[in-house]
């Protein structure tokens, strides 16, 4: 297509040039051809009021009146004289165009004679006779004596220098014409380059991209259209290349969420399924065998409530999830010290039953803005993890502090390596590092309900594994009372 528009400027600007040419050579001659004829016409005036003078002057010093007969009889003298004078040949004929004398009979050739049959019309006329080089003019006209004609003057006389003079002139002009033409022609065929090569880039880039190949560009050393023309096509391929690489990226998150809500699925139907399926398997047996076995009944009715506590706890869990999604909470001054020695204190007996121990470091006041049960569910959750996955006859460590605006604290347990690739998915409901050493009814809920505890009161949280430890670090923003909450 871009040879094709090549092919174009050059056709249309060839046809212009051509055209115009074609026009200016047609103009110039006839303008040169009306310019000569003007001159000669000029010239044969002053030719025929020269001689008309001549003529009248010797019919006046004679007192010859008007007489065909006496122009005849002087028709010789007035050839020569007249010949002399115009640096002419000169005819004289009467007025049935006969020649009745001549110094050059030759100039007046048979074969060429309308002008001489117009001036015995009674008319004054010339014809052009072009010969190679050699250009002449023969005039005739009638002479008229005191109103009466008496004979005709034919005069043949020589215009090459004139004609040769304008050709020359002509000539150069064309030449100069055509050097603009082929000039302009040239600049035209070099501008039109300058335009369609770009353009064959561009077309040949933009196919590219249709291809699917996005790591093209185009670099143009120029400051016109072209050039910012080629600086957008790079903006707009670097702005596709982004846009594709969020689409990717949300496509790959998508796909991330489905695969992670199919897994929610699978494993909230497991985990709900396996406590339905053993309360209705021992409340089958129970209702068939009644009291009859009250070892059994006994047993059936532990692991019933048993199982029924860890559904309600599980389904509470799953409630906190979906509610930590949808609530806006009104927050309060709020001091997380006590309540974080509290659940430390009642974590301990907990704790103890894994022949583990918790040990805290509080400072004295930690305030921030919040809810005093939605802290205290955060600080028991990761305590509660903490235990849970630690390893045996360990120590959990807490600690409790404010450094400058920031409320940080910090729960540490001794653990089994974690890959770095996996502690971010932690807060992940329903996700397992360590499945197997899950303390049994455990769905991993906790740390997904602690991440949207922390992000509803606006604070952050990271988890590290570093040389057999893992360590939770949660900060908030410090609550700052205000002159007035000072003084009252």
């Amino acid at each position: 297509m871009v040879r094709k528009i090549s092919i174009k400027f050059l056709v249309g600007f060839f046809l212009i040039f051509s055209l115009s040419f074609v026009v200016l050579n047609q103009t110039v001659k006839e303008f040169i051809r009306s310019s000569n004829q003007s001159l000669v016409t000029n010239e044969l005036e002053g030719l025929k009021n020269n001689s008309n003078g001549y003529v009248r002057q010797a019919f006046l010093i004679n007192h010859y009146s008007s007489n065909q007969l006496y122009f005849g009889e002087i028709a010789k003298e007035i050839a020569i004289d007249l010949n002399r004078m115009t640096d002419s040949s000169v005819g004289i004929y009467n007025l049935s165009g006969k020649l009745l004398y001549a110094p050059d009979a030759s100039s007046f050739p048979a074969n060429s004679q309308s002008d001489l049959e117009q001036a015995i019309g009674g008319n004054t006329a010339y014809s052009i006779t072009y010969n190679g080089k050699n250009t002449t003019v023969l005039f005739s006209y009638p002479v008229v004596i005191d109103g009466a004609k008496v004979g005709i003057l034919r005069f043949h006389k020589d215009f090459s220098a004139l004609y040769q003079q304008t050709g020359q002139v002509l000539q150069i002009t064309l030449y100069i014409a055509l050097a603009i033409f082929a000039a302009a022609f040239l600049f035209s065929y070099i501008l039109s380059r300058h335009i369609t090569i770009p353009l064959t880039r561009l077309t040949q880039a933009s196919t590219e991209v249709k291809n699917g190949n996005l790591d093209v560009r185009l670099h143009f050393k120029r400051r016109d259209e072209i050039g910012r023309l080629a600086d957008n096509f790079n903006d707009m391929i670097d702005q596709i290349s982004r846009q594709i690489h969020i689409i990717e990226k949300d496509r790959d998150h998508l796909k991330q969420l489905h695969e992670q809500e199919k897994r929610f699925f699978d494993n909230i139907t497991h985990e709900l399924k396996t406590p339905l399926t053993s309360i209705l398997g021992y409340a089958e047996i129970i209702r068939k065998n009644r009291e009859r076995d009250p070892v059994f009944f006994d047993k059936g009715m532990n692991h019933i409530i048993e199982e029924s506590r860890r559904l309600h706890e599980m389904v509470l869990k799953l409630l906190e999830v979906s509610r930590n999604n949808n609530i806006i909470h009104e927050w309060q001054q709020v001091d997380a010290a006590p309540i974080l020695q509290d659940v430390c204190e009642s974590m301990t007996m907990r704790a103890q039953r894994y022949n583990k121990h918790i040990h805290y470091e509080i400072a004295e006041s930690l305030l921030l803005l919040g809810d005093g049960d939605r802290i205290r569910q955060l600080f028991i959750n990761l305590i509660d993890n903490a235990i849970k996955y630690s390893l045996p006859c360990s120590t959990v460590s807490v600690k409790g502090e404010q450094e400058n605006d920031r409320i940080r604290f910090l729960f540490s347990n001794p653990s089994d390596p974690i890959d770095g690739e996996y502690l971010s998915r932690l807060f992940q409901p329903f996700y397992l590092v360590h499945s197997s050493n899950a303390e049994e009814g455990s769905v991993g809920l906790g740390l997904s309900i602690v991440k949207s505890i922390v992000q509803q009161l606006e604070g952050t949280i990271d988890i590290a594994n570093d040389h057999h430890q893992t360590i939770v670090i949660v900060e908030f923003p410090a609550y700052v009372r205000t002159e007035s909450e000072g003084t009252s």
